[in-house]
């Protein structure tokens, strides 16, 4: 691995914001900060999740797609 290997940005541990709700079934996005600014990602979730809420990211399933979760309020 090098200093110039995309794998430091993968958005998998970072927090996000939910900007479209996330249905059962279905996917929504998020915003996740990642390379020093923010980057929408198709987020893919176990259960619903309403927009503004905070998730993490815990799995990068392609490169604008990602698994969520919501975060313990």
């Amino acid at each position: 691995m090098t200093e110039n290997d995309d794998s430091s940005a993968s958005p998998v541990g970072a927090i996000g914001r939910i900007t479209v709700p996330i249905p059962q079934d279905g996917f929504g996005e998020v915003l996740v900060a990642v390379r020093g600014g923010s980057e929408a990602y198709a987020a893919w979730s176990d259960e619903p999740i309403g927009r503004h809420i905070r998730v993490l990211v815990t799995e990068c399933i392609s490169a604008r797609s990602v698994i969520v979760e919501p975060l313990p309020s």
